[in-house]
């Protein structure tokens, strides 16, 4: 029967009842002339090849600090000769804590399982310990389920931004990094970097905090403490937040886009206060205005200021978002890849971010490995939703160390189109420059000795 034949008058119940649906034969009479259905069955492709089994033969840390930072890569060797992933697992601060949790007990769970089955893998990794959350673990965990990516692109021999769906840009938009000891320098810093082709600059005007702004605090004369401890004096910051803008508005113009990072290091009422201020400069974002224990006063942040917000550099979990992104808390998701566990769960919040028109971006300092630059650029280039991504610079020795790097051009990261996530390592290069235990400093107090949290 020729549908177009039938009569405008047929109901929808004539019309199923004439092409005979509900009963074989009338499918079969309705479509007669396709072979696989006179066949009773689906035709089926003519390459009916598939990739075959691997499994997990080994696996261990790699610390190296080519830079100066500790950095920490997992490498998962498969069951195929010369078969292997790589995974950024850097927690710098306590690089070797992460070490010993990938060579003391990932291998164990590990070695022998498929190398296809990456989810499979991250659920289960995630709550095999039965304590679950913690720093150490979950950059062990991103290490480990980068890896699995890597090897699953080179096994399908594409870029894993194509895994993930393909590209949504040419390349990566990323910010540089524009200090100085006044306003006026960093308007002259924001100026040298828009020459290079940047569009996004982040200002903080000596660190953050602006702890050059501080004199000799009380608690240094009392001997409280330690002779490192820094001093932040919150109202000089915020004083001078707005007048660096100021400046930097006016000698670079409305279209370079400015981004600040606060480091939680401001009461959320002050931090109100300061961003009321800010509004005329239309920021592009101001990063992590409150701490993670004070997150409830998001709803008062919105209700008393247009700034727009990043947030998520200390999650844990990425079931820490959920709520804040449907809450319309925050504008831009500032994780850390390395930090929730690794490509599988930052494509979840992701995509989660894209109903709530929150956008990433991903938190990426030179405390990253170049893996887990290149696996944040991959996921960048696929999602609808993507804002701009943090750059670094990186240096000769560390591109000797990472063959493979992803290239920082006019103001864009562009990953190679190598398999996987196209970053390698040479290993006798790496072991030139071993981590060490030095925690870093993030001891900051206020004049009376108080622990500022950043």
């Amino acid at each position: 029967m020729n549908i177009k034949r039938l009569s405008p008058t047929y109901d929808r119940r004539s019309v199923l009842k004439a092409l005979g649906l509900g009963t074989a034969s009338g499918f079969l009479g309705v479509f007669g002339g396709i072979p696989s259905a006179r066949a009773g069955g689906i035709e089926k492709p003519s390459n009916t090849g598939s990739l075959p089994s691997l499994t997990i033969r080994s696996v261990k840390a790699i610390g190296t600090a080519p830079q100066g930072a500790n950095l920490v890569v997992v490498k998962v060797e498969t069951s195929e000769p010369g078969l292997y992933g790589l995974g950024c697992a850097t927690f710098t601060q306590r690089a070797e804590a992460v070490v010993a949790a990938i060579n003391n007990y990932m291998p164990d769970f590990c070695v022998g399982k498929d190398v296809d089955n990456i989810e499979d893998m991250w659920q289960s990794f995630f709550v095999s310990s039965y304590w679950r959350n913690g720093p150490v673990l979950n950059n062990a965990l991103s290490g480990l389920d980068q890896a699995l990516w890597d090897i699953k692109g080179k096994r399908a021999n594409m870029p894993v931004y194509q895994l993930l769906g393909g590209k949504s840009r040419f390349a990566v938009d990323c910010y540089a990094h524009a200090d100085g000891k006044s306003p006026e320098e960093v308007a002259g810093n924001v100026q040298k970097y828009m020459d290079l082709g940047f569009q996004y600059v982040r200002i903080q005007q000596g660190g953050y905090g602006s702890l050059y702004l501080a004199q000799k605090p009380d608690f240094k004369d009392a001997g409280f403490g330690r002779p490192t401890d820094d001093f932040m004096d919150e109202n000089a910051y915020v004083q001078a937040v707005p007048k660096m803008f100021k400046e930097v508005r006016i000698r670079c113009g409305e279209t370079v886009e400015l981004l600040h990072d606060t480091h939680e290091r401001v009461q959320p009422m002050n931090m109100i206060n300061m961003c009321k201020r800010l509004e005329e400069y239309h920021p592009y974002w101001i990063e992590d205005p409150v701490t993670p224990e004070n997150m409830d006063w998001f709803k008062q942040l919105r209700a008393s200021t247009t700034v727009p917000f990043a947030m998520g550099e200390l999650f844990n979990n990425q079931n820490e978002f959920v709520s804040y992104m449907a809450d319309h808390s925050f504008d831009y998701i500032r994780c850390h890849l390395s930090q929730i566990g690794g490509i599988t769960p930052a494509m979840k919040v992701a995509r989660l971010g894209e109903f709530f028109n929150v956008k990433s971006g991903w938190h990426g300092p030179g405390d990253v490995s170049p893996v887990g630059h290149a696996a944040q650029c991959h996921i960048d280039l696929a999602i609808w939703n993507f804002g701009v991504q943090e750059s670094v610079e990186f240096s000769d020795k560390l591109i000797e160390v990472f063959p493979g790097t992803p290239v920082l051009k006019n103001g864009y990261f562009y990953v190679n189109e190598a398999p996987g996530l196209g970053v390698d390592i040479d290993e006798k290069m790496a072991a030139k420059y071993p981590i060490n235990n030095k925690a870093g400093r993030w001891t900051i107090r206020k004049r009376d000795g108080t622990i500022i949290r950043p």
